[in-house]
């Protein structure tokens, strides 16, 4: 399976970015975003998405700021970030839920207070 980020960006503290993730596996798996933070030495989940849609689940400081949505016909997942915050920064990645093994090579968000 191959997972490809796009979408990060420079942007301050209070703007708005919408990440896209195209994979060549989807299928029917749970898709979710990751994000690696300075200082962390795991990837922490951020969001996740049941194949359908119906289902989303969110870290929590995250509720009500970002949005995660897939596209299955064109294996495409977001992530719809609003009022960004300095400590959404980092690298954020696609993968299934639970992760493979094998990650993309991630889209760096950075957030200037």
């Amino acid at each position: 399976a191959q997972l490809v980020e796009s979408g990060g960006g420079l942007v301050q503290a209070g703007n708005s970015l919408t990440l896209s993730c195209r994979g060549s596996a989807f299928r029917t798996d749970v898709m979710a975003w990751y994000r690696l933070t300075p200082g962390l030495e795991r990837r922490e989940l951020v969001a996740g998405i049941t194949h359908g849609g119906v289902s989303t689940v969110y870290v929590e400081s995250m509720k009500g700021r970002f949005t995660i949505s897939r596209d299955n016909a064109r294996s495409m997942l977001y992530l719809q970030m609003t009022n960004l915050k300095s400590e959404d920064t980092g690298v954020y990645y696609c993968n299934r839920l639970p992760p493979m093994s094998v990650w993309g090579q991630g889209t760096q968000v950075t957030v200037s207070s």
